[in-house]
């Protein structure tokens, strides 16, 4: 495929060696290889020959010896071989306490929620990077960019929008729009989205519900009605954008198009102004130290920036048959300076 080539060129060889690359992530029983972004990545890793390992995020830990030696950070690791059977998709080939130092790279790949051990998390990963360890993406760029108020730097790119926890302004903004979506800060999947109204009879409780009275702050957007078209997945990997998304369109009577909700998931080039904001947001989060961004484009209109765990990949090469999973080992093969 001339896009794959053109992307990346992972798929004209291997690299020039051997990595061991660590992912830190949910519990194994807990992944669905079938669907799974991440079970993606590491399939993709062992076709390019490196070493994979899991670590539970649960493991993470520093330690610091009696000795005048520096204290540094460790995890129980899983060495892995993959399967292609998706019931039945890896084998565990050893299992160690080890120092993150031991890795080429560390691939963070926990779910959210963004809670405080998933802060601690970032912390012990950014410690190891301190010891010279590449992690990706970066911590500190994680903790940076909450994944639905991080488009507030690409305002021009997104639609109206409000962030408060004040219910008066909330209620303005519904009476201003008069069909808005609200949801949390830190939901994922579409938990916890609702699409009021104006002239709703629950707009009160809704409100009054999701803002805990007043004591949580939420977003509003205007109801875009390009939803029905569906809710676009764009991937972008060290940069450049993923020359594919994936539209999830919602199910009859449903707003949300969230494939955890029913959604349809539909792989399709990007259009015009997808690549317009993916061009511009790239080159910006790449600086950062954020190598997989997933962001969500709902007609022309960019709603959220994902970088915690973006997902997609796999539905992607099933329709279109681009191998983002294996750009993205690419592009670490390129920070790791070995291709």
């Amino acid at each position: 495929m001339a896009q794959q080539l053109h992307f990346e060129k992972h798929l004209l060889g291997g690299s020039a060696r051997s990595l061991k690359l660590a992912f830190v992530v949910d519990p194994l029983e807990h992944l669905k290889a079938w669907k799974d972004s991440s079970v993606a990545m590491m399939r993709a890793a062992e076709h390019h020959g490196h070493e994979v390992y899991t670590i539970d995020a649960a493991s993470l830990g520093w330690r610091k010896p009696e000795s005048d030696q520096a204290g540094g950070v460790f995890g129980e690791a899983t060495h892995l071989h993959l399967r292609p059977d998706d019931h039945d998709w890896y084998r565990e080939t050893g299992r160690e306490w080890l120092p993150l130092t031991t890795f080429d790279a560390i691939v963070m790949r926990k779910d959210p929620p963004f809670d405080a051990e998933y802060l601690t998390a970032t912390w012990l990963l950014e410690r190891a990077e301190a010891d010279g360890v590449k992690v990706f993406n970066r911590p500190r760029a994680l903790r940076d960019h909450s994944e639905k108020l991080a488009i507030m730097e690409f305002a021009r790119f997104s639609p109206s929008t409000v962030v408060t926890r004040n219910m008066a302004q909330l209620h303005h903004f519904i009476d201003e729009q008069r069909d808005v979506i609200l949801k949390p800060l830190d939901g994922m999947g579409g938990s916890q989205i609702f699409r009021v109204h104006r002239n709703d009879p629950n707009r009160n409780v809704i409100v009054e519900t999701l803002t805990h009275e007043g004591a949580r702050t939420i977003m509003a957007q205007c109801y875009v009605p390009e939803i029905s078209q569906g809710d676009k997945r764009i991937l972008i990997i060290a940069g450049k954008p993923v020359p594919f998304c994936l539209a999830r369109i919602p199910k009859a009577g449903e707003t949300r198009g969230n494939l955890a909700v029913g959604g349809t998931g539909v792989a399709q080039e990007l259009s015009a102004s997808d690549r317009e904001i993916a061009e511009a947001i790239g080159p910006v989060l790449i600086k950062r130290g954020l190598m997989l961004v997933g962001i969500d484009v709902i007609g022309d209109r960019l709603t959220e920036i994902n970088v915690t765990s973006p997902t997609c990949m796999v539905e992607i090469r099933q329709q279109s048959g681009f191998d983002a999973a294996g750009a993205f080992i690419t592009a670490i093969e390129h920070a790791c300076g070995i291709s």
